[in-house]
């Protein structure tokens, strides 16, 4: 992940440590880390649990928060140096905390506002006060009130054709998709061909695909019809993905939006290790054996494996991942994504009766800009996000080609001290070694279809997926990432809770 300036944290991360936490009992801790039976390998450290949790992002801290309260015993291994996954917050220098990656929390987003409740971390109306503005490609500037202009270049059929896909997703099942009448037709069809087959309309069209950009970070050629209307019926609406208040974008956190996975991982402890990644998933008999880069071996009944679908692509499994599965991942990719923070002495844009909210269509790299001050106004913050085909364009620029890129497109919203920020930082989520992309995967046309049945979510023996990717309500968002989290811990529960389980474990 490239940036400017090293993150720094904004809550304690739990270090490395040297083997989880072993309860009393007969769950997992019969033996020590270091002893051996004879057919283990020499030179690894080996550590023993009930369940092996692969990613300590937001689905993996939920998934090992879960087990642990029901009395499992749990090792969460991490590759990175830090948790939170597609979700990092910083305090920056200049003084405002940053959140890189997933940020918002809509108020029927119920598993992130509980997990935030819970561990007492505070959120706050996003900033929307004030005349919203649209920048066309011809450098002209549209202000507008409310969540769409009433009327504009290609607003009548980009309503038309929104709320078509509104009442399409309403016939999509989220528990079994490919029971979705007309399931094989949609997902053999682009968004893209979808959108042409219902308008000629040039600005229509162009609206259409900023959406797109916006809310998949794809271009509409790349996302399968189905996904899309999938998504919008996983978020209730497409008005709720696109919108603030009340919407997606309703809240942000005081202190980041990885608060509440610090304090997960504050209460997990030594159960974490930082800085192991996984290589090697084998299963055998009755058990499953991870191994990380770091020489760290963890065998379990159970493992969980909560990483976004390309990153499985770097484990080996033995034995092989079934058809089903590897053509769901190779269907899978992840979004082209960069978010820039632009950070000013005061939100001076407000004094002027600007939102800070604004759409660029056309060739300027910032598709999309929201105001990121902190609550109390002690700062101004812009947050511009560049997406898809422009962030490919805009990521092969020099460092300071960039900056200016970005700050031009931000004068055309706010005016001229736009370019004048104290501070400025960007992070391209295709850099990321783990992550290696955002804001999460999509499917490709024939995914769903080819795939989707057995590979998208099912359990591959004794391997569990979690991951945002795999939620069916707010798929895609730090909640969907939770509930995937409790969803794989349900399924854990309930498989050691059967007989031969059970008497696995007691015999």
């Amino acid at each position: 992940m490239r940036s400017e300036t090293e993150p720094e944290q904004t809550e304690p991360v739990p270090a490395p440590a040297s083997g989880p936490r072993t309860p009393a009992g007969p769950a997992s801790a019969r033996r020590a880390p270091d002893e051996r039976a004879p057919d283990e390998p020499a030179g690894d450290q080996l550590l023993r649990a009930d369940v092996v949790v692969v990613g300590a992002g937001y689905a993996g801290l939920s998934a090992a928060l879960r087990l642990r309260e029901q009395g499992l015993d749990v090792v969460v291994l991490e590759a990175s140096s830090r948790v939170g996954g597609r979700v990092l917050s910083e305090e920056r220098p200049s003084g405002p905390v940053v959140d890189h990656g997933g940020q918002w929390a809509g108020p029927t987003q119920q598993h992130l506002l509980a997990l935030a409740e819970r561990f007492g971390c505070r959120t706050f109306p996003t900033w929307e006060t004030g005349q919203h503005i649209e920048v066309w490609q011809d450098g002209s500037r549209v202000g507008y009130a409310g969540a769409a202009p009433a009327a504009g270049p290609g607003i009548a059929d980009y309503l038309r054709i929104t709320a078509l896909l509104d009442e399409l997703a309403l016939t999509v099942d989220l528990e079994r998709p490919w029971l979705t009448p007309r399931f094989t037709e949609w997902d053999g069809r682009s968004a893209e061909t979808f959108f042409r087959e219902q308008t000629a309309d040039p600005d229509a069209l162009v609206r259409l695909a900023l959406a797109v950009q916006g809310v998949w970070c794809a271009e509409p050629r790349e996302i399968s019809l189905f996904h899309v209307l999938f998504y919008i019926r996983a978020a209730g609406s497409y008005e709720q993905l696109m919108e603030t208040g009340d919407c997606a974008q309703d809240r942000r956190f005081a202190q980041g939006a990885a608060g509440p996975a610090h304090a997960v991982a504050q209460l997990l402890g030594d159960r974490i290790r930082l800085g192991e990644q996984v290589c090697d998933v084998e299963q055998a008999g009755s058990a499953v054996r991870v191994r990380t880069a770091a020489g760290t071996v963890v065998q379990a009944r159970r493992a969980v494996v909560a990483l976004p679908p390309p990153a499985v692509r770097s484990i080996a499994f033995s034995p092989a991942l079934p058809e089903s599965r590897s053509g769901w991942i190779a269907h899978s990719a992840m979004g082209r994504v960069a978010k820039v923070h632009a950070i000013y002495a005061e939100p001076f844009w407000r004094a002027e009766g600007l939102s800070g909210i604004a759409t660029l269509y056309g060739s300027p790299p910032v598709g999309v800009v929201f105001d990121n001050s902190p609550e109390d106004g002690s700062a101004g913050v812009l947050v511009a996000f560049v997406y898809g085909d422009r962030a490919d364009a805009w990521a092969g620029l020099d460092q300071d080609e960039r900056r200016t890129a970005v700050l031009g497109s931000l004068r055309a919203v706010v005016g001229e001290r736009a370019e004048r920020p104290v501070d400025y930082t960007e992070t391209l989520w295709a850099d990321d070694e783990f992550a290696r992309g955002g804001y999460a995967a999509y499917a490709a046309p024939g995914g769903w279809s080819g795939y989707g049945e057995h590979g998208w979510r099912e359990p591959t023996g004794a391997v569990h997926w979690a991951g945002t990717e795999t939620a069916t309500v707010w798929n895609g968002y730090i909640d969907g990432a939770i509930a995937s989290g409790y969803r794989a811990a349900g399924e854990i529960a309930d498989a050691l809770a059967a007989p031969t389980a059970l008497a696995e474990r007691h015999g």
